[in-house]
């Protein structure tokens, strides 16, 4: 019998994960954001933009937001050895892995079951980015590989050693295919010209139905003999724009003859071969389900209205979304949000599109790599909550003015007018809170002075696993972890008498977790109460101190080396 084997990309210090500090998260109200009036029913303020580290943030939200974020999209660091403005994106090959991947470990924690995410990437790792993945997510997740249009060839650009690059690729991955579903998505398409019949009395009868050529009754309805002299006056160009015009408009009275196959079931093939037997007559064939079939010469009318769909607000032919996105421009959005970010920014239709494929109004995206932060702008736009986290300034000089804008109304650039945005909402701004544990002056682990006492305990509660919330009551209940387990948080010293007060206050139906500075008697001494020692029994939960796990080449040296002393 053959012994099961994995399929795994392997590489130096894969395995090696950090154990990293849950941080709390600490609200700058100066920096956040809310519209002077409710502007409509989904005002929604609890968006979240987090200056920080992106693997501490997403170690941040992974207590409150485990299983709940339905839309995820990325667009890290391409590891390309080129050095950008806003953006240290260059790294050894197995690091940029390794990094990646403690991402992606909490990316699809708080995924929801039905939830999607999308990385875009370009040529330099998308191969071993989607191995990653289909290890992480697991390959049966695999939903697709787009491979999006982002340039042209042009000048400078087109001397390569190799065909020039003009495509950047997004990786999609659903968190659970079993409870993914995917709603038929459409996109703008061209007048299709097989669509060349009309019928110029649709409101009557069928069996009175009168067709003809379309192009001929659009010549005759400028004023023209027939199609040919309405070319030869306007132009071919022009008179095929009045021809599509002409169809979109009156697409229920626009055809194709369609052949019927011997597979369309027996009845409506018998009406197919009684049809051709009867020419000029239509026939009509009733269906509850679907749309009625009508059969003209053995052929079935084929409505135009059947191609046309609304997008972006508008009722147009179109055609499903494939994997291949050409149709979404690339030049001109710099000036999208009124932000310039060279090398980093993405359209804004781009980020509507994953939004609107595996979202709904209310529900919430997530980027952990914001940018010039258009993932948040767009879900604001589409009326869904956001999470973005960026470390870099340009959170302060390029977010923060953007999301203004948006809520004040301001931006009409990008998918405004699509999404007839007009303002609203807010966003809340956090910092994440410096590590709990440093090192006092003799190198002995000690609580930060900079927290104070309700920072400890909500910071205490996420290491733990409480969820933090303070009782209005009980003085001494900081959180729960289930409604008869709760904690309690302080830095100070307990007497024994002390702790039978609280005992007894806490009584024989409810536990309590207490996290103090010191307590002076026997561990076990109450049944009700299970004693510990700040921060003697937190400082191995995780690494403590650490503020910067950063995409860069310095942090990368600064792992090397602390591998290095941890093998002496």
């Amino acid at each position: 019998m053959m012994s099961k084997t994995k399929l795994e990309l392997t590489w130096i210090g894969k395995n090696e994960r950090k154990k990293l500090e849950p941080r709390i998260l600490l609200e700058d109200s100066s920096k956040s954001y809310h519209a002077s009036q409710k502007v409509t029913d989904n005002d929604i303020f609890d968006n979240k933009l987090i200056f920080g580290d992106n693997l501490l943030a997403l170690k941040a939200l992974e207590q409150d937001y485990a299983g709940k974020v339905k839309c995820i999209y990325i667009d890290p660091p391409y590891n390309t050895g080129a050095a950008f403005e806003h953006y240290d994106d260059g790294l050894e090959h197995s690091t940029w892995l390794s990094l990646m991947k403690d991402r992606m470990l909490i990316l699809r924690s708080l995924l929801h079951k039905e939830g999607v995410i999308f990385v875009q990437i370009d040529d330099k790792e998308m191969a071993y980015l989607r191995i990653l993945m289909d290890e992480v997510f697991e390959r049966r997740n695999f939903l697709n590989m787009m491979v999006v249009k982002t340039s042209d060839p042009s000048g400078h650009k087109t001397v390569n050693p190799s065909p020039y690059s003009q495509t950047e690729y997004i990786l999609m991955y659903c968190r659970d295919r079993q409870s993914y579903q995917y709603e038929q998505q459409y996109i703008k398409s061209e007048y299709d010209t097989s669509y060349g019949k009309y019928i110029k009395n649709i409101e009557e009868h069928y069996s009175d139905w009168e067709s003809c050529s379309l192009v001929e009754i659009v010549a005759k309805n400028r004023g023209y003999e027939d199609a040919r002299a309405a070319r030869k006056a306007i132009g071919k160009l022009d008179f095929e724009l009045l021809v599509a015009e002409f169809a979109n408009k009156n697409s229920g009275s626009v055809y194709q003859a369609t052949a019927i196959s011997n597979a369309a079931g027996r009845a409506i093939v018998e009406m197919r071969d009684e049809s051709k037997s009867n020419p000029g007559v239509v026939y009509k064939f009733p269906r509850d389900d679907y749309d009625d079939v009508y059969i003209l010469n053995g052929r079935q009318i084929y409505f135009y209205s059947n191609k046309m769909k609304e997008v972006e607000g508008e009722l147009v032919p179109a055609k499903p979304l494939t994997n291949l996105w050409l149709d979404i421009p690339w030049n001109g959005i710099a000036r999208e949000g009124d932000v310039t970010f060279k090398n980093g920014k993405k359209p804004e239709k781009l980020i509507k599109r994953c939004i609107e494929m595996t979202t709904k109004p209310g529900d919430i995206v997530l980027d952990s790599f914001a940018g010039s932060g258009t993932t948040g702008a767009v879900a604001h736009k589409m009326g869904r909550r956001w999470i973005m986290v960026e470390l870099g300034e340009h959170c302060h000089t390029h977010v923060i003015p953007r999301l203004k804008k948006v809520v004040d109304g301001e931006d009409q650039s990008g998918i405004s007018k699509a999404a007839n945005w007009q303002g609203g909402g807010g966003f809340r701004y956090y910092k994440l809170a410096p590590s709990l544990i440093v090192k006092d002056k003799f190198g002995l682990e000690v609580i930060n002075k900079e927290y104070n006492a309700e920072m400890l305990a909500e910071a205490v509660c996420k290491l733990e696993g409480f969820t933090y919330a303070p009782s209005e009551v009980d003085w001494w209940d900081h959180g729960f972890s289930t409604e008869t387990d709760h904690i309690y948080v302080t830095t100070q010293s307990l007497s024994v008498d002390k702790l039978e007060a609280l005992a007894e206050e806490v009584g024989s139906d409810r536990t309590l977790l207490v996290m103090c500075g010191a307590f002076r008697c026997e561990v076990d001494r109450f049944s009700n109460l299970t004693l510990k020692k700040l921060p003697k029994t937190i400082s191995d939960k995780c690494q403590f101190g650490r503020d910067d796990y950063s995409l860069n080449v310095t942090n990368l040296m600064d792992d090397a080396t602390d591998d290095e002393d941890e093998s002496e």
